[in-house]
């Protein structure tokens, strides 16, 4: 089973980071919140008849949270969906999606959220996501993580379960799983689960870390869909891998789980694909 390598960083500089991140989120959300829920424009990324939306709302925030990076960590790295990859001259680099869920925001759904990580070039260690409507970040450090809303901060902690068929399990999409062996596989862990429920994009993850669920399974995620999270559900006791059970942070294949047992049994069906 996969193991994080060790953090270059010392407690106090995760500390730092982690308290820049949420300023980060705040001016990310300053340009979000006034275009949710109010028809903005929504443009195309794809051709052929394929759809993948974006907005100014994903664009301009991703710039007001790259500018501020930028004038605090001039050598940082910048890798992000809307404005691509510019590289540091230092190891670290700001993994963001400004707007993970773009088809939850322009429905007016609020399980949408920014994604701010720092990768210390090994691993990604602090991640946040923050949901501005709902007034909820969910913060990470690996080591630990929390929830601030209404101006309080509390501890996040998964909850146990104490096997796949008591489980809830939360997917973004059905459509995210190839046809075939990819698509059967998710379906037989699905089936054996409590409970699925589909839509909720990153918040699903937090929803695991604050131990309202138990299991995330996912497919075709990027690098910037992920890095954020895996922070969080770490910090909170939870466990997220590939599907072989490697390294997560470049995507692709994910489960996330908060309790052993849950991801041994759900991995012991997924890893055969």
């Amino acid at each position: 089973m996969f193991n994080a390598p060790a953090s270059v960083l010392s407690a106090g500089e995760t500390a730092e980071i982690a308290a820049f991140a949420l300023t980060l989120a705040d001016k990310a959300a300053a340009v979000t919140l006034p275009l949710f829920r109010t028809g903005a424009a929504i443009d195309n990324k794809l051709e052929d008849g394929f759809f993948d939306p974006v907005t100014a709302a994903d664009r301009d925030a991703e710039t007001a949270i790259r500018d501020a990076i930028k004038a605090a960590y001039p050598a940082h790295g910048l890798f992000g969906e809307e404005h691509g990859r510019e590289e540091g001259t230092s190891p670290f680099t700001w993994v963001l999606d400004p707007i993970d869920g773009t088809r939850s925001f322009i429905s007016g759904v609020p399980l949408w959220g920014t994604l701010i990580a720092l990768n210390d070039g090994l691993y990604p260690r602090v991640g946040l996501m923050s949901q501005p409507y709902l007034d909820e970040t969910y913060l990470g450090t690996g080591a630990e993580a929390w929830l601030y809303r209404h101006g309080q901060k509390s501890t996040l902690k998964t909850r146990p379960c104490p096997g796949l068929s008591h489980a809830i399990l939360g997917a973004t999409d059905p459509a995210i799983f190839a046809p075939g062996a990819e698509w059967d596989a998710f379906e037989k862990v699905s089936e054996t689960a409590r409970l699925r429920r589909y839509g909720g994009d990153c918040y699903f993850y937090c929803l695991l870390a604050a131990g309202q669920i138990d299991l995330v399974v996912e497919a075709a995620l990027n690098p910037y869909d992920i890095q954020a999270l895996i922070p969080v559900v770490e910090g909170a006791g939870g466990i997220i891998t590939s599907w072989e059970g490697g390294d997560p942070q470049e995507g692709g294949r994910i489960i996330a789980a908060g309790d052993a047992r849950v991801h041994e049994e759900a991995l012991a069906v997924l890893s055969k694909v």
